[in-house]
C-alpha cells in the first residue's frame, strides 16, 4: 500500500508519445550503429532475419511488461513484479542481475563511443575517451531528470534523421546518382543471402537483440506516465518504429558492401558512406554515432542509479544508497556506485582494447536476455493470459533461449558468455547468503510478537 501510494504521488506528466521517443533514444545507440557489424559478420545479409526474430520477442516482452505497468504501476517495474511472482530472493537477483548488465552494457558503450572518436583522433588512448564520455554522463544525471527528458527526446530527432539520411543516400546510390563504392544491389541466389548458414544466423541472433536492448529502462520511465495505462501504445509505436528502421538499415547496408568487409573497430554506416567518397557525410554521420552512444549511456547510467535506489528502499541494497542530494534529489551515493563501476570498464578498455567491445556486447546482451526471461516468468503469476496471449508468451522464452544457446556455438562469442554466466554465479551464491540471514532476521522478528494465550 505504501509504495503504490508512493508511485501514484511520484507520477509524472509524461505523454505517451514522449515516452516513446525516449524509449527510442534509449534503444538507439551503439548495439545497432556498431554491434550490428558483429551480427552481420556472422550472419552475413541473412542478419536481417534476425533483427525480424529480435524485434517480435522484444515485443513480445514489452507487451507484458507494459501490461503489468498500465495494472499495477510500480517503481523498480519488472524487479517489483518479479519479487510479488516469487519472493524477495526474484527482487533481489533481478534487481542485481539488471544492474550488472547496465554496468556491463556502459563498458560496452564507453568503448564503441572510444572507437567513433578514434575516427577523428586515430592517437588518442580508448581509456581517455572512454573517461571523457564518462564524466559527460554522470554530469547529466547529475542536473536531474528535466536535463534527462529534454537531452534525449532532442537526441532521439536527431537519431531518426541521422538515419533517414542514410537511407536517402541509399536510396540514391541504388539509383546509380552517386560515384564510388557499389551500387546496392539484391543477393543474386540463396547462397549469397544465407552465406554462414543457419548456425551462423543462430550465433547472429544475441547482437540482434542487444541492437533493442532499452525497452527496460522504459519500464522504469513508465511511471512517470501521465495516464500508466498507455504504456502499451508507446511500446508498440515505439518497437514499430525501431524494426522499420533497423530492417530497412541494415537491409541496406547489407547490399552496399559485401559482409566480410564489416569489423567490430568500424561502424558499418560509416563504412558504406566511407566508400562512396562523399565529403563531410561519414564526419558527420559519426557524429551521430557519437551522440546515440552517448544518449544510450546516459539512459543506462538513469536505469542503474533508479533500480539501485529502489533496491536500497526495499533493503536489498545497503540503505545508504537511497541518499539524496536535496537540491536536485539525486542519489549521490548510487551514482557513486555506478560511477565505479564505469571505472572498471575504462580499466578493462586499457587492458584488453582489441577484444573488450565484443566481450562486453556479448555479456551485456545475455544479461539483458536473462532479465527478459525472467520479466515472462514472473508476468505468468501476474497476469491471467488468453491462449494467445500464452502462445507469445512461451515463444518470445523460446526465442530468447534460442539466442543465449547460440553464443555456445560461436567461438567469438563464448567468452562474453563465461563472463555472465560467471555474474550469475556470483549473485546466485550471494542469494544463498542473504537467504540465510532474511530467515533468521524473520524468526527474531517473529520470537519479538507478544504470545496469546488461549
Amino acid at each position: 500500500m505504501e509504495r503504490g501510494a508512493k508511485a501514484e504521488k511520484n507520477r509524472g506528466n509524461l505523454k505517451w508519445w514522449q515516452l516513446s521517443l525516449l524509449g527510442v533514444a534509449s534503444t538507439i545507440g551503439t548495439g545497432y550503429f556498431l554491434g550490428s557489424a558483429l551480427g552481420i559478420r556472422l550472419g552475413g545479409p541473412a542478419f536481417v532475419l534476425s533483427i525480424g526474430i529480435a524485434a517480435a520477442a522484444t515485443y513480445f516482452v514489452f507487451d507484458v511488461l507494459a501490461r503489468m505497468t498500465a495494472a499495477d504501476p510500480e517503481e523498480g517495474s519488472f524487479r517489483t513484479y518479479a519479487k510479488q511472482a516469487y519472493g524477495r530472493w526474484a527482487g533481489f537477483s533481478t534487481g542485481w542481475m539488471y544492474w550488472c548488465s547496465e554496468v556491463l552494457i556502459m563498458g560496452s558503450q564507453m568503448t564503441a563511443l572510444a572507437i567513433f572518436t578514434r575516427f577523428w583522433f586515430p592517437g588518442v588512448p580508448m581509456w581517455l575517451c572512454a573517461l571523457g564520455y564518462a564524466v559527460l554522463g554522470l554530469g547529466v544525471i547529475w542536473i536531474g531528470n528535466k536535463a534527462f527528458d529534454r537531452l534525449e527526446t532532442l537526441l532521439a530527432c536527431i537519431k531518426v534523421a541521422a538515419i533517414i539520411m542514410f537511407l536517402i543516400i541509399a536510396a540514391a546510390a541504388w539509383l546509380g546518382w552517386l560515384r564510388g563504392g557499389s551500387r546496392p544491389a539484391l543477393p543474386a541466389n540463396w547462397h549469397d543471402f544465407y552465406p554462414t548458414g543457419a548456425k551462423g544466423v543462430w550465433a547472429s541472433l544475441i547482437f540482434a537483440f542487444y541492437t533493442f536492448g532499452g525497452i527496460e529502462v522504459m519500464g522504469l520511465m513508465a511511471l512517470r506516465l501521465r495516464k500508466p495505462n498507455e504504456a502499451p501504445r508507446a511500446g508498440k509505436v515505439m518497437i514499430l518504429l525501431l524494426s522499420v528502421i533497423y530492417i530497412l538499415s541494415i537491409g541496406m547496408v547489407v547490399m552496399m558492401m559485401s559482409w566480410h568487409q564489416f569489423s567490430a573497430d568500424r561502424s558499418p554506416f560509416v563504412a558504406v558512406l566511407d566508400s562512396y567518397h562523399l565529403p563531410f557525410v561519414p564526419h558527420v554521420f559519426n557524429a551521430v554515432l557519437i551522440v546515440a552512444g552517448f544518449s544510450t549511456m546516459v539512459a543506462s547510467l538513469y536505469a542503474v542509479t533508479t533500480m539501485l535506489v529502489t533496491l536500497s528502499e526495499d533493503h536489498d541494497a545497503p540503505r545508504i544508497f537511497a541518499i539524496t542530494k536535496r537540491e536536485r534529489k539525486v542519489p549521490i551515493y548510487a551514482l557513486s556506485l555506478t560511477a565505479g563501476g564505469l571505472c572498471i570498464s575504462i580499466v578493462l578498455s586499457l587492458l584488453i582494447p582489441g577484444k573488450i567491445y565484443e566481450y562486453l556486447t556479448t555479456a551485456a546482451g545475455l544479461m539483458l536476455l536473462y532479465n527478459w526471461l525472467f520479466i515472462l516468468l514472473s508476468a505468468g503469476r501476474m497476469i491471467k493470459f488468453t491462449t494467445w496471449g500464452q502462445f507469445k508468451r512461451f515463444t518470445a522464452m523460446l526465442l530468447i533461449i534460442l539466442a543465449v544457446s547460440g553464443t555456445a556455438v560461436q567461438r567469438s562469442s563464448r567468452p562474453g558468455m563465461f563472463i555472465s554466466l560467471g555474474f550469475l554465479l556470483a549473485i546466485g551464491l550471494i542469494v544463498l547468503m542473504m537467504n540465510a540471514l532474511w530467515k533468521k532476521n524473520d524468526r527474531k522478528r517473529s520470537s519479538r510478537l507478544p504470545q496469546h494465550n488461549e
